[in-house]
Order: C-alpha cells, then sequence, then structure tokens
C-alpha cells in the first residue's frame, strides 16, 4: 500500500509552491500585513488562475472536484509562505457547507462564483464550538438576531454563512438591513477575522442543514488549520537551521555547537511525525467518515502544540534577531499562534475527542 503523496498531488503542491515563492515574498507579506482587512485581490487573482477557490468543489459546478488532501497540501504551502490569501473559509468551508446543506438552487446560484474566484465567502460557525459572553445567534422568522465572533474570512466578503445556536445555517449577504460588520485584529496580521451583529437580518437558511453538516465544516477547517500550522513550522525549523548554519560566535557557526543542534533536531523530531497525522486526518475526511472527527481534533491538537514548541525553539536559536521585522520570523511565530486558537485551542479539541472515545463526560 502506498502512503506517500500521489504524483498528481506532488505536482499541485509544487505549483503552488512556486506560484507563493514568486507572488508572495516576505516583503509582500508585509505589505499586506499593513492591510489585513483588506484582500489581496491580485494574488487571489493568481490564485484562483490555479483553481484553488474551486479545488473541492464538483466540476459540474466549475470547481476541480478534488479532496480534502489536495486541500491540505495547498494550505500547508500557504502556511510556509505565511500567504495572505482567504483560503480556509471561501475555498474550504464555505463550498463545503453549501455541498452539505444547500439546495441545489444556492449550489448552483453560489458554488460557481466561489470556484471561479468571484467572491470572498466568510464563515461564522465559531459559537458552535464554545460561546462567548453576549455572543451567539438566534434564528426565527427568516431573521438571525445576535452576535458571531472571529467569522473567518470576514474582509470584503460578498457573502456570510452563519451557524446558529440550533445548528442552522444561513446565507446573509453583507450588505443586509440591520446587520453590523465590526474588524476584530489579532496577533496574525496575515488572515482577517471580524464579528457580525445581527438585529432582525434577513437570513436564507440551508435546508438541510444539521448539528452534523456544522460539525463537518468544523472539522474540515481544523484540519486544514493544523496543514496552515505544518508548513509554517518547516518553514520556522529551515530558517533556524540556516541561521544556524551562518551565524557566527567565538569564531564559529553557532550550527556547530551541540546545544543548538540539539534545538534543531528536537524540533524537526516533533513536526516531521506530525505530517502523517495531518494528511491521515485529511483523508479521513473524504474516505473514512469514521475516524474524521476524531482525527481532525487530534490534528488540531497536536499540531497546535508542536507548533507552538517549534515556534518558540525556532526563535530561540535566533536569538535577539527572531523579534526583528528584518528576518520577520514573527509573522510565522503569530500564524501558528492563531491556528492555534481559531476553531477550538488544544484544550478544548481534547477534551472534545476525550468524549468521542467516551473518556470523558
Amino acid at each position: 500500500m502506498e502512503f506517500a503523496l500521489s504524483e498528481e498531488q506532488r505536482l499541485l503542491q509544487d505549483s503552488v509552491r512556486r506560484f507563493l515563492e514568486q507572488n508572495s515574498p516576505l516583503d509582500k507579506v508585509r505589505l499586506a500585513a499593513g492591510n489585513t482587512h483588506t484582500v489581496q485581490r491580485s494574488l487571489w487573482a493568481g490564485a484562483s488562475e490555479l483553481g484553488i477557490p474551486g479545488m473541492l468543489i464538483p466540476e459540474d459546478f466549475g470547481g476541480m472536484g478534488l479532496g480534502f488532501l489536495d486541500a491540505a497540501i495547498v494550505y500547508e504551502m500557504f502556511g510556509r509562505y505565511v500567504a495572505p490569501l482567504p483560503f480556509l473559509g471561501t475555498a474550504v468551508m464555505a463550498p463545503l457547507a453549501l455541498m452539505l446543506a444547500g439546495s441545489e438552487a444556492q449550489q448552483e446560484k453560489w458554488l460557481p462564483k466561489i470556484a471561479a474566484g468571484e467572491i470572498i465567502a466568510g464563515v461564522a460557525v465559531t459559537e458552535s464550538i464554545g460561546v462567548r459572553e453576549d455572543a451567539g445567534v438566534k434564528a426565527g422568522k427568516g431573521t438571525l438576531t445576535g452576535k458571531a465572533l472571529f467569522v473567518i474570512d470576514w474582509a470584503e466578503a460578498d457573502l456570510y454563512i452563519v451557524a446558529d445556536s440550533d445548528h442552522g445555517l444561513h446565507l446573509v449577504l453583507p450588505g443586509a438591513k440591520g446587520l453590523s460588520r465590526r474588524a476584530l485584529d489579532t496577533i496574525d496580521k496575515t488572515r482577517s477575522v471580524g464579528e457580525l451583529v445581527f438585529d432582525q437580518v434577513s437570513a436564507e437558511p440551508l435546508p438541510r442543514s444539521s448539528a452534523d453538516a456544522v460539525a463537518r465544516v468544523i472539522d474540515a477547517g481544523r484540519v486544514m488549520l493544523a496543514s496552515d500550522t505544518l508548513g509554517a513550522g518547516q518553514m520556522m525549523i529551515e530558517k533556524a537551521v540556516a541561521y544556524a548554519g551562518e551565524r557566527k560566535q567565538f569564531g564559529r557557526v553557532i550550527g556547530s555547537f551541540q546545544a543548538v543542534k540539539h534545538l534543531c533536531a528536537e524540533m524537526a523530531a516533533a513536526l516531521e511525525p506530525s505530517r502523517s497525522l495531518v494528511w491521515y486526518a485529511a483523508h479521513a475526511l473524504d474516505e473514512v467518515p469514521g475516524d474524521a472527527r476524531l482525527m481532525a481534533c487530534h490534528a488540531k491538537s497536536h499540531l497546535s502544540e508542536v507548533g507552538r514548541f517549534v515556534a518558540r525553539t525556532a526563535t530561540e536559536v535566533h536569538g535577539g534577531m527572531g523579534f526583528t521585522d528584518l528576518l520577520g520570523l514573527h509573522y510565522w511565530f503569530k500564524r501558528i499562534g492563531f491556528d492555534r486558537q481559531l476553531l477550538g485551542g488544544p484544550e478544548l479539541v481534547r477534551l472534545e475527542a476525550a468524549r468521542l472515545q467516551g473518556w470523558a463526560a
């Protein structure tokens, strides 16, 4: 049995790698970080030409009809280059919500537009994981009331998919009467999240909504975040090893010191086994539904912890330079930190995994 990526998947990953190397260098990431809540349209147009927004969308709707493992290896590259693009909500969670819960008419209207990169789709599901004080969305008589926090791909969204407190999913247009929008600033300046406040806002329900559909959308999001952390962590290790081979102390490169060698080896030993976990979690979303939810929890929680260790250790290898904007290491550090908390921190997600296995009440 073959447990490696297929030739087509390796070609896909290489194509995305080359695209981001050429179009999303650190200088452009810095510029994008200064405009967090603005979509980088030229970069998004290039990603759309590669078919990235429509990866998971069936060919009948203009997409590529690929699987979650394909999406995971692409998002790994996004993490590697801290790409300031609206992938998680627009290309993964929103299409999945429409495919699972939308009517044929809703799918025919919105999926081709998403696949073509014509629209940005924000996703508001975090209250289905844990409701913060004075947050949560109630549905009634075709309207929504309440507040949704940490809306993914919030900036310049042309459509929002919103989960209510009873596991219903709804389509909301950004110009809907009674809808207030506010940007939320986080440590990660490469991706936009925001807040939506609903005051009897007209919403179009997805007729096949269910608790299972909402959970599957969250599962997919968690696996993608784990993939993003995997890519960001790999780049931090490579940067630390390269720096250790250049920086000199006491007439020797610091990479020749045993303590520094140990730090680099420990990072690699922690991160590399995580790759198979992420790949299997993505594979399970398509092929092993009985394992999918548990593996999504394991991937998200484990990569959150490993990612934090790698981010801290890579910064330590760089010494004081690791905190400067000259090297820009902080973009990867902050991206990993944001991945850790979005859609549930590791403690909450591990508890969910324990409950799935009957180990906790």
